[in-house]
């Protein structure tokens, strides 16, 4: 189908985009990669009047070391996140799930922070940035401000940002040696969304695990943490037994959905059994 008519800026900053979003007013839409949201206008299930295209604001491209954290600008393609060398040093989940993104054409169009502000549930990247700990960036035209991940999603394909901001740039911390990590998803067919994905950080000390994060894909209306998983593994033995045990209250709190891919009850089974798999490998186990 052919969309609808749109005006349309490629600006070249990111003061310049907000402007433009500003003047474009509630009809206006910014474009990251555009892997979702040009197949919605195709459909006519968006109608925007202005679309301010992010692609030609140079801040919003690139990694860089920063200090505590990897930087990674939001219009940094997949492609570009999942062969960094500083993103495999310093948070190698992030690259091992960017890996997993559909595929080589997709990777090479789509960007991070496009994926984080699209925040579709079934996305594999928002629960590895939940996991992380990430913080956002987001500029609007009262300046600049920082979400963190907890905070950023709010509900089904909606986030912090607000209709006149901006995604600029993602922290992604670096946590440091002795941490373990492994993305585990499960899908109907190749290059499919994730029914629900698992992402796992483990810190073993002593032959025990000292701290793990699992953060799940597809497990809600955004994604969540595996809380009550993460407690029970905190402090104890370094096993597959008590890591099955800990992964039985995987979808504890969670609340998938039931569609023509997967039932409710079906994705806390998955959940569960993903949620094994991945912190039994990322605590080598």
């Amino acid at each position: 189908m052919i969309p609808a008519s749109f005006d349309y800026v490629r600006p070249d900053s990111v003061g310049a985009a907000v402007a433009a979003l500003a003047d474009g007013g509630e009809d206006a839409k910014a474009m990251a990669g555009g892997q979702s949201l040009l197949p919605l206008l195709r459909l006519r299930l968006a109608y925007p009047s202005l679309i301010v295209d992010l692609d030609g604001v140079a801040e919003m491209h690139g990694i860089r070391d920063g200090g505590d954290a990897v930087v990674i600008g939001a219009m940094t393609t997949h492609d570009e996140v999942m062969h960094s060398p500083l993103v495999r040093e310093h948070a190698g989940l992030l690259a091992a799930a960017t890996a997993t993104v559909a595929d080589p054409a997709v990777r090479h169009r789509g960007t991070f922070g496009g994926s984080l502000a699209h925040a579709d549930p079934a996305g594999d990247l928002p629960a590895v940035a939940l996991a992380y700990g990430a913080e956002m960036v987001v500029a609007g035209a009262g300046g600049r401000r920082t979400v963190p991940a907890a905070d950023f999603f709010r509900d089904y394909l909606a986030t912090a940002i607000g209709a006149q901001e901006v995604l600029v740039e993602v922290r992604v911390p670096k946590l440091g040696a002795g941490w373990g990590f492994h993305y585990e998803r499960f899908q109907r067919t190749s290059q499919a969304w994730a029914l629900v994905g698992v992402a796992a950080l483990v810190r073993r000390s002593n032959g025990s695990i000292a701290e793990a994060r699992v953060g799940l894909t597809n497990m809600g209306s955004t994604p969540v943490r595996a809380a009550r998983t993460e407690q029970l593994l905190a402090g104890g033995d370094a096993t597959a037994s008590a890591v099955a045990a800990a992964a039985e209250h995987a979808a504890d709190g969670s609340n998938p959905s039931t569609d023509l891919h997967a039932a409710a009850d079906y994705r806390r089974h998955l959940a569960r059994v993903l949620t094994r798999r991945a912190v039994a490998a990322a605590a080598g186990i």
